[in-house]
């Protein structure tokens, strides 16, 4: 059970951006810091980009005083524009498109939480609201505690309470959502009203997405039973249960629209794509033949493209056979891309399909891009055509851009070291 901690004040806590159609690349003036909430205006909490370029870095982001932090956390913004890196002394807001560094927050241990480190950042598209969870072997707030952080204040304005440890958080512009080792609390943003929680197997890797698109949310997480997901359609209150896979569920990801889930399982072989309105299978696709373990999985904005990271030391890109005309927003998103008929790279001997194993028959990648093992990498794809971005933990950023037609390895087009910018820049 979740205890619930308000804002101090009704008048510091903003509401999420009331445009039901935002633009996440436009940044517009902050909220007064004094401004109550009211649901009748058009109040906005992003912050303006004067106030996030390389000249305005504050006094405590000397990055002499931290030379060598140790990531804790690195996750994309909602529309990989952005990623956000936790770090045991603070963190870090980056830009994707061009690659820079946006803005760093390090602690000293006694600015009110004791500690330094920070385990979960979830950005709010490029917002100046973060989401932020304590995390390392010391600490900046307990690891129980979601807190609620305005950049434009540079202090926390609400936090969330828990009985247990947060795995992790998602955000969307009205919801907070906490998840917990077997449990999910989702929230109302403008007031942090609980408003349904969720039984799950045990998630200690704090498996959970949301759509984002305004007015309709979808929610996915593991369900109760080894192997399957739980799908939450809020707007037509109904609870769709898949069983995607025999082992249990690694790793997925959701379209923005929520219409379409892809899933993979702790053998890391296969990743399967779902329709999340009735559950029924669409496509499967093989990273290998060899067990791994499926660090990140992404949608292109079309829904054209899969991208897989492993602990195999290499991404994959996969075509998907999804009519992306169907799939809403992303339509106008991806209108100026060709439809390629692009060939998948299907084993030759698929026509003994009921003969041969399914391996014979799969699905394999297009496009792949060979990376150091022994690390591990998150990935999505970047805002320009045929593009994915790739983050690891030891720092690393990639860019690398992938052939439609022909396919093969990718081209890398960045790469740089943002926990070591003096070696890359």
């Amino acid at each position: 059970m979740a205890t619930l901690s308000p804002p101090s004040s009704s008048a510091s806590w903003p509401l999420p951006p009331s445009d039901p159609n935002p633009n996440p690349n436009f940044l517009s003036p902050p909220v007064a810091p004094n401004s109550p909430p009211s649901a009748s205006s058009s109040q906005t909490i992003d912050l303006p980009e004067s106030e996030y370029n390389d000249d305005s870095v504050p006094p405590n982001a000397d990055p002499t005083r931290f030379p060598a932090p140790t990531l804790l956390h690195l996750s994309f913004n909602q529309d990989h524009g952005c990623f956000s890196a936790g770090t045991d002394h603070g963190f870090r807001i980056y830009n994707c498109d061009p690659f820079r560094e946006i803005f760093r927050r390090d602690f000293c241990g006694d600015d009110g939480g004791g500690g330094t480190g920070i385990g979960v950042v979830e950005m709010l598209f490029r917002c100046n609201i973060l989401a932020l969870v304590g995390g390392g072997p010391d600490p900046q707030y307990p690891p129980n505690k979601v807190m609620i952080w305005d950049d434009h204040q540079t202090r926390c304005i609400g936090e969330l309470s828990f009985r247990s440890e947060v795995k992790s958080v998602r955000l969307r512009r009205d919801r907070i959502v906490a998840i917990l080792l077997q449990k999910i609390f989702v929230y109302n943003f403008a007031d942090l009203k609980l408003l349904h929680q969720i039984e799950t197997i045990a998630n200690p890797k704090g498996l959970c997405e949301v759509s984002q698109l305004s007015g309709s949310m979808v929610l996915v997480c593991p369900g109760l039973l080894k192997g399957q997901v739980r799908v939450e359609h809020y707007n037509s209150k109904r609870t769709k249960f898949i069983m995607a896979h025999d082992s249990r569920i690694a790793c997925f990801a959701l379209t923005q629209d929520g219409r379409l889930l892809a899933t993979s399982s702790s053998k890391g072989t296969l990743v399967r794509i779902f329709n999340t309105l009735d559950g029924t299978s669409l496509q499967e696709v093989r990273r290998g033949a060899d067990r791994a373990e499926i660090y990140s999985v992404a949608f292109s904005s079309s829904a054209q493209w899969l991208a897989v990271s492993s602990d195999k030391g290499t991404v994959h890109v996969f075509s998907l056979k999804v009519d992306s005309g169907s799939l809403g927003s992303d339509r106008s998103r991806s209108s100026s891309e060709p439809n390629l008929s692009v060939p998948s790279a299907v084993s030759s001997l698929s026509f003994m399909k009921g003969v041969l194993p399914r391996y014979f028959s799969s699905e394999w990648s297009v496009a792949q891009f060979r990376l150091h093992e022994g690390s591990q990498y998150i990935v999505a794809f970047g805002h320009q055509k045929n593009t994915v971005v790739i983050l690891g933990m030891d720092g690393s950023f990639y860019r690398c851009q992938f052939d439609p037609v022909a396919g093969g390895e990718m081209t890398q087009l960045e790469y740089y070291n943002f926990l070591k910018p003096e070696e890359t820049f």
